[in-house]
């Protein structure tokens, strides 16, 4: 729908009249000019920041056509428009002011697959490894490969003929594309594919401007010919922007524009669909890890490798690696790379032979491996050891682990940051060792950090040197550094963008192509869009159009960031250092990261996006003078006062008539976060949305009246323990139906879950766990307390799921233990989510000086809920910092891992258990899954980990009636599919949230894992 025109700054009529004519027209995919819809299109992965007039949202093929037929209509010649996919570009190609035509959201349909000719046709929208999932029953898989695959659409590879790992072998996009379907402005179908020149120079004879387009190509290529033979290097990876060296075949008889439009960022044409060549899966894969004393080392060895005939090497040096150790991805691969004693790794080379004929691949694994122990013998080549994997899961890991190394540099500490801009230069394999020495030394010489990796068998080198873009004078060096690497570059014989497209490096062309043939493209440019409409200032303007183009010094997000307080900048660092990788923008839905963006798919609704609005909130402030800082200092000790009260009151009553305040639209993207945090972790950055969401919400709500659902939320652990009191009467209450209207309708909350019957007091009358005292615990002998268990308790499993403490009570009494269920102390998570930050510090603090006495007596504590044990953890300690103290609280697992060390494992027996894994617990906590799988084995049963993303539920979102519909379709993209398959009843869930989301929507709930040790011991 088209939005109303508000006050949102930088509204272009013509634009808002193009939408509305549009719209009119039948066009059935979504248009916004919202402020914060235009910020998160502003950026993608490089450092450039360019403000859109709108976006769009089509829906197809057709609603492409009828953009492009609409942009021709004489009232609308002066506006431009974009293509977008995935926003993974390092080099802003997908950037521009004007009107973004975005794929992703909705044309992600794999429309026809033929397995017999090895084909499959798609919407550009799809994203890589969406298209492999799908391929993978059928034996085969797109192979071109790039570290952004899980979030990079296929109509972004196309454009930027995007590659990575293996194309020594298996090639660029552009080796893989057979056809595609392109709409050209003023919405003409031109369908590419490779035929006869004889067909291709009928085609050309047509007075139309796809005629037109045919008639250019083969005129310029082929007059041409000789000129771009001998000027194009013969490098794997080399990129033209527009692939004049490949529109014909060798001798001559066949075109196929497809490879016109393969790296033509979006210049050219609105790609909609394409016909992709697949590859058959190989039968078998090896990895081989080549441990090096130096990057140096492991640069100058890899060309035997590459020798021995194996799939790619790609390498990476001491500190990517470190970031690596420090990061939650190290945990999946740390047995695989595991130190060598004595020497100290500086280096990796990652060697991969695959194949279909075993016998071969072991040969050549072996013959490998072989020349490196000679080489560690005779203390040669500085290997000082290596790994083989041959289980495909282990070898995917070490790729998720190499693929992650991109994001990781961003997590450099301090104000510069790891950036790219000359981070995919290429140059024979051969002078690869040598250019790099003389790269170091560049960037050494200007004192520098950086770390590099790449894939040395194709000569591509990934470096990202740190950079305060915030800093004027770095952001000159920036523009200094790239003349010099483009310089370097050209003496060995390589290029500047050998495989993450031109985007705003396109100025040096000229240069690199010279007058010739930069005037080729430019012809080639104006066949397809003589009027410069498309993603203007990239590859090169039409000939005729003399429009400047981008600029590598174009205006940058730091160019915006620098008018933020530095100290506010520091504070803020969540939202401030968030580099657009894009991570979050992950397609799986079996990966816990960000299930508001899966769900919405809108950008808004992901760590970046939110980050991206909260940076711009910032700024605006800084604008007007105001410093949040300030405020948050002067929060604890200001009064509600009535004209507080008034004041807020007239600026919601504004609000909701209509006045326009970007912080509203902050506000829209922060509540959809359901405060997983598994952002603060899965992201490279470890972008925490939870963290600065929390500051947001606390200094909106000065200005603004919270809603009344807000208030209920974060009070909940003061009326929870007096409802339990008397279950049934609350429970008969909340039943009846004007009160679940009323909830519904006023108060804004659904399917609120009943009180525990029998609640935890009446399970466990007379049990010497509950009702003792610090004075009574204090009193037992250090035998006694040797064997005591303090179980900490939840208000929602507590309250709500009281048969899982009692459980745990028996559970601990049948391994000998004494439990004992200690008084309740508000834990304040719901607080801290909703913005009650004052009230959460206070909680915080009370909670953490009861927990630290009882910590003095030696008994282990345990929790039963991940999301509030680990609250403990990380909220605690950002909000009291050396206040928090020493106390530990253990989850059920860690506490039985390690109450279970001296018991004998039985013998397994029985059917499986499945558990379904919390998605805060599984992200901060990684080798839970594996901890539960160990205590079972030992209690003599298998436990299956499932793989699965979010439930949807998250404390109280999924009760919230604004979140209903996105709580159930989070639910169903994962755990409903995957429940479905399995035995219901053997089904384990360790979140409260989850178990209580599976019975909200499949009408019976599944079990925690300590309640199905009680039943396995009888």
């Amino acid at each position: 729908m088209i939005p109303e025109i508000s006050q949102a700054p930088g509204l272009v009529q013509l634009v808002l009249s193009f939408l509305q004519e549009l719209e009119q027209q039948g066009y059935t995919g979504d248009t916004t000019t919202s402020y914060a819809d235009r910020l998160t299109m502003a950026t993608d992965n490089s450092v450039y920041q360019l403000m859109p007039d709108a976006v769009l949202f089509p829906r197809s093929t057709a609603d492409v056509a009828l953009i492009a037929r609409l942009a021709d209509d004489s009232r609308f010649k002066s506006l431009i428009f974009t293509p977008r996919g995935g926003g993974t570009g390092t080099n802003g190609q997908s950037l521009n002011r004007g009107i973004i035509v975005d794929m992703s959201r909705y044309m992600n349909r794999i429309i026809e697959i033929n397995p017999e000719q090895g084909w499959v046709r798609v919407e550009a929208g799809v994203i890589k490894d969406q298209l492999n999932q799908y391929l993978k029953p059928f034996g085969y898989f797109f192979s071109p490969e790039l570290s952004t695959s899980n979030r990079a659409t296929l109509g972004g590879m196309i454009n930027t003929d995007a590659s990575g790992q293996g194309s020594l072998v298996y090639g660029k996009t552009s080796d893989h594309v057979l056809g595609v379907r392109a709409i050209l402005l003023g919405g003409e179908i031109l369908d590419t594919r490779s035929m006869p020149t004889a067909l291709a120079e009928e085609l050309g004879h047509d007075e139309t401007r796809t005629g037109r387009i045919y008639r250019t190509v083969l005129e310029r290529c082929r007059s041409q010919r000789q000129l771009i033979l001998d000027k194009f290097p013969p490098l794997n990876r080399f990129l033209t922007g527009y692939d004049l060296r490949h529109v014909f075949n060798d001798d001559l008889t066949r075109v196929d524009l497809t490879r016109i439009l393969t790296g033509s960022e979006g210049t050219l044409a609105f790609i909609t669909e394409a016909k992709l060549d697949i590859t058959p899966l190989p039968k078998v894969r090896r990895l081989v890890n080549v441990k090096y004393d130096s990057f140096d080392s492991a640069l100058r060895n890899a060309p035997f490798m590459v020798e021995a005939k194996a799939l790619s090497v790609e390498t990476v040096d001491s500190k990517v690696l470190n970031l690596a150790r420090q990061d939650i991805v190290w945990h999946s691969v740390s047995a695989l790379i595991t130190d060598v004693p004595d020497k100290t790794l500086l280096g990796l080379n990652i060697v991969e032979f695959a194949g279909d004929d075993e016998a071969q691949i072991d040969r050549q694994v072996e013959q490998l491996c072989q020349r490196l122990d000679a080489l560690m013998a005779a203390g040669e080549g500085g290997v000082i050891g290596w790994q083989l994997c041959c289980d495909l899961a282990d070898i995917e890991r070490i790729y998720a682990m190499r693929k992650k190394a991109v994001g990781l540099l961003g997590n450099a500490p301090g104000q510069a940051k790891p950036i790219p801009f000359a981070e995919d230069t290429c140059v024979p394999p051969e002078n690869l060792a040598d250019y790099i020495v003389e790269f170091r030394a560049l960037l050494d010489s200007h004192g520098l950090s950086y770390g590099m990796f790449g894939h040395v068998d194709a000569g591509v080198l990934h470096v990202r040197p740190a950079l305060d873009m915030c800093d004027p004078q770095q952001e000159l060096l920036m523009k200094h550094l790239s003349d010099e690497v483009v310089a370097l570059t050209s003496r060995y014989g390589g290029l500047l963008w050998g495989e993450h497209g031109k985007g705003f490096r396109a100025e040096y062309s000229p240069d690199f192509f010279g007058e010739t043939l930069y005037e080729e493209l430019r012809r080639i440019k104006a066949a397809f869009d003589p009027d410069n409409r498309l993603n203007p200032g990239k590859i090169c303007p039409p000939l005729g159009v003399d429009e400047p183009m981008m600029k590598v010094d174009a205006v940058k997000r730091g160019t915006w960031d620098r008018q933020i307080p530095l100290a506010v900048r520091t504070s803020w660092r969540g939202a401030l250092e968030c580099n657009g990788n894009g991570l979050c923008f992950n397609f799986d839905a079996k990966s816990p990261m960000c299930p508001s963006m899966k769900i919405t798919r809108q950008r808004i609704h992901s760590p970046k996006g939110r980050a991206t609005l909260v940076r711009e909130w910032l700024r605006l402030l800084a604008e007007r003078g105001v410093d949040p800082l300030a405020l948050e200092k002067e929060l604890p000790g200001k009064r509600a006062t009535l004209r507080s009260l008034i004041e807020r009151t007239r600026n919601t009553w504004h609000a909701k008539k209509g006045e326009y305040d970007f912080s509203h639209e902050v506000k829209t993207a922060m509540s959809g976060c359901l405060a997983c945090k598994a952002c603060s972790t899965q992201c490279p950055i470890k972008i925490d949305v939870p963290e600065f969401r929390s500051r947001f919400l606390q200094l909106y709500h000065t200005r603004y009246l919270r809603p009344v659902r807000d208030h209920l939320v974060a009070t909940v652990e003061s009326y929870a323990p007096l409802m339990a009191r008397a279950p049934r009467t609350f429970n008969f209450f909340m039943g009846q139906p004007w009160v679940r209207n009323l909830a519904r309708h006023r108060i804004g909350m659904v399917d609120l879950p009943a009180l525990s019957v029998p609640s935890l007091q009446q399970q466990l009358v007379g049990h010497r766990s509950a009702g003792m005292t610090l004075e009574q615990l204090e009193k037992l002998s250090v035998e006694e307390r040797s064997r005591t268990l303090l179980i900490v308790q939840d208000p929602f499993t507590s309250y709500y799921d009281a048969r899982v403490v009692a459980d745990l009570v028996r559970l601990a009494e049948k391994l000998g233990w004494q439990p004992v269920v200690l008084p309740f102390s508000p834990n304040g998570k719901a607080q801290h989510i909703k913005g009650f930050l004052q009230r959460f510090a206070r909680t915080a603090r009370k909670t953490a000086d009861f927990l630290n006495r009882i910590a003095q007596l030696g008994m282990p504590m345990v929790g039963v809920d991940p999301a509030l044990v680990l609250c403990y953890r990380d909220e605690y300690r950002q909000t009291l910092g050396e206040e928090r103290g020493d106390f530990q609280v253990l989850l059920v697992h860690e506490w039985l891992t390690a109450a279970l060390k001296t018991r004998e494992a039985l013998a397994p027996c029985g059917e499986s258990w499945y558990l379904f894994g919390h998605c805060t617990e599984s992200t901060a906590l990684p080798g839970a899954a594996a901890q539960w799988g160990a205590i079972f084995r030992q209690m003599g049963a298998q436990l299956e980990s499932v793989s699965v993303g979010c439930c949807g539920m998250a404390g109280t979102y999924g009760h919230e009636t604004s979140n209903l519909a996105n709580s159930l379709g989070i639910y169903e993209l994962s755990w409903h599919q995957a429940l479905q398959k399995l035995p219901r009843n053997r089904c384990l869930a360790t979140g409260y949230s989850c178990r209580s989301q599976v019975k909200r929507v499949e009408g019976s709930g599944i079990r925690h894992p300590l309640q199905a040790l009680l039943e396995i011991m009888g």
